[in-house]
């Protein structure tokens, strides 16, 4: 009496691409076989289940009946099992991309990712950090966030504004103290970063300041910049954005709170690229951005 047990899924395989195909050597060349490999599982098949399933001579077999019909069960079987293998494939947990001003990851996305995490746990978010403009052609990334001002555009993107951009002086307390004067904190070594050098200039005109030259020492990044704000080096112009947490926490002060820019952080995203993940993500963007505490008012002579 022959096993119960199922017979060996290779022996199966092979018996199915032979009946497909009608012929040995189609069957083991869509497997990546022998041609003896094929006829050996087939008649290990056969053995198995103690029928016959092949008739003839052996370089022109034909389909027995039962033979035929469990071909034809088996093709099916096999299609349904590719068919879920590639909705498992589908529906694997999907990684983006997102390119990112450093600070701005730092301080302001970061800390809410764990947000998006719980909302959307099929989707893994790698932050990316970088200053430098967008061409989604040359890029794998999946998209990035930028400041833009009015009427800047990326090639090939399409843009989503989600936080409004407030800039303010800010300092150690020690620095800047309560009842500060602009003519006082113009005074101080004033703070700038590589990536946007005319800080100061374009805050001065934004709440028609104008200030006497002093000192100024450079930094790479924001990030440092603010480190050496915080120890008490000088007054940096940042965005509210990067030092929200430091003045919260009271390492940094703002004497005159932020006055707002008509640029935007926007997220960007290509052009034409349909992809459920990153629509995502940039809706969320847009709901924290809504949410997103307000800065400390201006109180410059402007306002």
């Amino acid at each position: 009496m022959k096993s119960a047990a199922p017979p060996p899924l290779n022996a199966l395989r092979a018996f199915e691409a032979f009946a497909r195909h009608g012929g040995m050597t189609a069957a083991a060349a869509e497997l990546c076989v022998t041609h003896g490999a094929v006829s050996r599982q087939v008649a290990a098949l056969q053995d198995h289940l103690g029928v016959a399933l092949v008739v003839g001579p052996r370089h022109r077999l034909t389909l027995t009946p039962a033979g035929a019909e469990l071909a034809q069960r088996l093709t099916g079987a096999f299609a349904t099992i590719a068919e879920a293998v590639e909705t498992a494939r589908r529906d694997e947990r999907r990684e983006i991309e997102i390119s990112c001003l450093g600070t701005f990851a730092l301080k302001w996305l970061i800390p809410r990712l764990p947000g998006f995490m719980a909302l959307h746990p099929e989707i893994r978010v790698k932050v990316s950090e970088s200053y430098a403009s967008i061409d989604f052609t040359r890029s794998p990334i999946d998209g990035a966030i930028r400041i833009f001002n009015p009427g800047q555009t990326a090639k090939r993107s399409e843009a989503t504004p989600f936080l409004p951009q407030y800039q303010g002086p800010v300092g150690a307390p020690s620095v800047t103290p309560p009842g500060l004067s602009i003519e006082a904190m113009g005074r101080l070594p004033r703070l700038h970063a590589s990536t946007f050098r005319e800080s100061w200039a374009v805050w001065s005109e934004l709440v028609g300041v104008r200030l006497p030259a002093a000192q100024s020492r450079e930094f790479q990044h924001n990030n440092s910049m603010i480190e050496a704000a915080a120890a008490g080096m000088g007054v940096a112009i940042v965005p509210w954005a990067f030092v929200a947490p430091d003045i919260q926490a009271g390492r940094l002060v703002a004497p005159f709170g932020f006055a707002e820019r008509p640029s935007k952080f926007v997220f960007l995203r290509p052009e034409g690229r349909p992809d459920a993940s990153v629509d995502a993500f940039r809706d969320w963007l847009v709901a924290e951005g809504s949410v997103s505490p307000p800065p400390i008012p201006s109180t410059g002579p402007g306002d």
